[in-house]
């Protein structure tokens, strides 16, 4: 039988920490190590060490899974979200509309007088 993981009972440190080992566990499985995944990914090994820790930025751990050939796990961790039009709508407001004057009123001319300037 398959564990499954509850990740909404987890605390976001504890679910970092469990990407953090599964990263790990990846990397051993493709029998690499922290150093090869580090030069592979241009990053220091520290930086992988944190990873399997659990503590990593966005662009590393990016850059990691390149490294690992398993940037198409993305698609299963964070799949793409298409926004309804409703929602869309809802999130573009009201959007101002530029002011024009009214089409079959004529535009008022200023008829001036010349005045002598004495």
């Amino acid at each position: 039988m398959v564990d499954i993981m509850l990740f909404e009972n987890m605390s976001p440190t504890a679910i970092a920490e469990e990407l953090g080992d599964r990263l790990r566990n990846a990397r051993l499985n493709a029998d690499l190590t922290q150093a090869e995944v580090a030069t592979r990914a241009g990053l220091s090994r520290p930086t992988v060490v944190a990873a399997e820790q659990g503590r990593v930025q966005l662009e590393n751990l990016v850059a990691i899974l390149l490294a690992m050939n398993m940037v198409s796990q993305l698609d299963a961790f964070l799949p793409v979200q298409n926004i309804s039009p409703l929602q869309l709508a809802k999130l573009r407001g009201h959007e101002r509309q530029r002011a024009s004057r009214a089409k079959n009123k004529p535009t008022p001319t200023r008829v001036k007088k010349d005045e002598p300037s004495w």
